[in-house]
């Protein structure tokens, strides 16, 4: 029995794509596709779900939020180098679109994934996923979502909590205060948390650094230490705040590894991501 894994994913530019990505179209034997099932009720709110038609033991799925500076990048973008991966090793793929910045500031692509991981858990049955067993994972602002979804409580008061197994987190950000002012500042964070009344207080409450505790899932970062755009220094100071709480928390640096990685370093990566999933009971 293999697991649900909830993923949330690489961007391929925190600036988004440049025209609209598609699907391929042939996906892997056997796979078939669901597409844009509403979650919540707003236009953005929806998401897809590849699924296998071959019975037996429930499978492992994964829940697919894109990055893109929370302003930018879309579900289909990410198909080949992440929705496929899994696929190919028998996931369920639930791939999530969300409301970005112009369509609604911060905290609403927070509360989006929140709830779009809670309704594919509650639905996981249909496509034969074991619920018990959810990972979440995403790159750069999918990182930071990802974070949230894992380790997001319920006094944050941006939805209900969701139940996760565990976290892979490619160089998400985690302080997001961070990236709004100074020498890390970012006109996506910017853009999405625009200068208003508790602007820090807000960028606190969605921070993974706010919920950093012993109890949280495990919690696997990787990071580029020549990464320009989200500091290598998000995932070590998450990484030894989570090991010095008492939490199972790992981190793979990427020597002169930038902003994202080409397919032959994710390759050796994800060997080590399905590695890191097996360690913590999530994939059998």
């Amino acid at each position: 029995m293999t697991p649900l894994v909830l993923f949330i994913s690489l961007a391929s530019s925190v600036c988004g794509q440049t025209a609209p990505a598609k699907y391929p179209e042939v996906f892997p034997p056997g796979v078939k596709l669901e597409a844009n099932l509403a979650y919540a009720q707003y236009p953005e709110t929806v998401l897809d779900v590849f699924w296998h038609s071959a019975q037996g033991n429930k499978r492992p799925a994964m829940i697919v939020i894109h990055g893109g500076g929370w302003v930018g990048g879309s579900k289909e973008a990410v198909y080949e180098n992440f929705v496929r991966r899994y696929l190919e090793k028998g996931f369920v793929v639930a791939n999530v679109e969300y409301r970005l910045a112009k369509a609604a500031p911060a905290p609403a692509a927070v509360e989006d994934v929140i709830r779009a991981a809670n309704w594919f858990s509650e639905r996981a049955a249909k496509w034969n996923v074991d619920r018990r067993r959810i990972a979440v994972t995403g790159g750069s602002a999918g990182g930071h979502l990802a974070l949230m979804v894992g380790m997001v409580t319920k006094a944050a008061g941006l939805g209900k909590p969701p139940k996760v197994a565990a976290v892979i987190n490619f160089y998400g950000i985690t302080d997001v205060a961070d990236q709004l002012s100074g020498p890390n500042m970012r006109q996506y964070a910017v853009t999405w948390i625009p200068d208003q009344p508790g602007r820090i207080e807000l960028a606190r409450r969605l921070s993974p650094l706010t919920y950093v505790r012993r109890d949280v899932p495990p919690v696997l970062t990787i990071h580029g230490d020549a990464d320009e755009t989200v500091p290598y220094e998000h995932g070590v100071q998450l990484t030894k705040m989570l090991v010095d709480s008492g939490a199972r928390a790992e981190m793979i640096s990427v020597p002169q590894g930038g902003h994202g990685f080409p397919k032959e370093k994710l390759d050796q990566l994800y060997s080590e991501v399905f590695a890191f999933l097996a360690r913590n009971g999530v994939l059998r």
